[in-house]
């Protein structure tokens, strides 16, 4: 009943966040990053914050150090989507999130080089999440599939409150409701991406550092995949990195070949979900099968990705540029 009851209240917030949207003018438009046309409300995900905020005051107070990270990448990031924020503020409070995480995972025992290790892992997975964050459902699917792939985990090897993972997958399924269509009510905007990000790493962070088994991190090997072979193209090409793009592979799947958008989240999602399976088997494995398992899976999603993103950029991008 209280999870009932919780659904019921995220889509009467949510419901609530539209009209203020809509009021106080919070949209997206299209732009050189977009792959819609249409100007949509923008911030829905901020219910990804608003769930956890709930699990918040009704564990306890469970992870405070953790909450106040959220609570201030939430809202610089929501900043963000209403006025144009600068740079080195925008850094310093990832910075300080993100020594509030470590912090709230006990980082800052083991050798001091954990912390530039874990600061380097989750900026840029927070920054591949929030350019990912490009078509309709994407965000949503992809997010559901990684917290159920933790939820699984979780029962067995109990590194977090189990219903932290239940009302963060709670709200991403209310805001799938908004978001998974072709004609989307809103866009999770940089509050949802980020902050979605930085939750999902929390739980994540802390099933490596509590087994101590890096091969879980290949819960976002697809994202991962797409994000940094795109990176390594622009870099290649000699374009600014920084700069709003639409280079990665679902976009020129949904833009220049023209594949229908929840499709290809779709096929995010269930790639996803099928390597976080073999991930959880491999990972009771010895440390040479394991790590034999986690390379030959880079190497041939990144084969693959390559090969396809390279025919798609002959097949339609070349041409349509002539």
């Amino acid at each position: 009943m209280a999870y009932i009851f919780t659904v019921i209240l995220l889509f009467v917030l949510e419901l609530l966040y539209f009209r203020i949207a809509d009021k106080y003018n919070i949209i997206d438009k299209p732009n050189q990053r977009s792959s819609h046309t249409t100007i949509t409300l923008r911030g829905g995900g901020i219910i990804f914050y608003i769930a956890i905020l709930i699990f918040f005051i009704q564990s306890g107070f469970s992870y405070p150090w953790f909450m106040l990270g959220l609570t201030l990448m939430a809202t610089i990031s929501f900043l963000d989507d209403i006025v144009e924020i600068s740079t080195r503020l925008r850094l310093a409070i990832h910075f300080t999130s993100v020594l509030l995480m470590a912090f709230q995972m006990g980082i800052f025992s083991p050798p001091w080089y954990y912390i530039i290790v874990t600061f380097i892992i989750v900026v840029g997975v927070i920054n591949a999440y929030n350019f990912m964050d490009g078509i309709n459902g994407i965000t949503a699917l992809y997010s559901l599939v990684v917290c159920g792939l933790l939820y699984y985990v979780n029962t067995s090897i109990q590194f977090i409150e189990q219903d932290y993972l239940i009302f963060a997958l709670l709200g991403i399924l209310v805001f799938a409701f908004f978001n998974f269509r072709n004609k989307a009510k809103c866009f999770a905007g940089d509050v949802g991406s980020v902050g979605i990000a930085y939750i999902l790493l929390f739980a994540l962070g802390t099933l490596i550092f509590k087994t101590g088994e890096f091969i879980y991190i290949l819960f976002l090997a697809v994202y991962g995949v797409d994000a940094i072979w795109s990176i390594v193209r622009r870099l290649y090409l000699g374009e600014n990195i920084m700069e709003g793009h639409r280079t990665h592979l679902y976009q020129y799947l949904a833009n220049e070949a023209g594949y229908n958008r929840l499709v290809i989240s779709g096929l995010y999602g269930a790639l996803q979900l099928i390597i976080g399976i073999m991930v959880i088997y491999f990972a009771q494995f010895d440390g040479k099968i394991k790590w034999l398992f986690a390379v030959l899976i880079v190497v041939a999603m990144s084969a693959i990705y390559l090969a396809l993103k390279n025919y798609i950029i002959k097949q339609y991008v070349l041409k349509l540029a002539k």
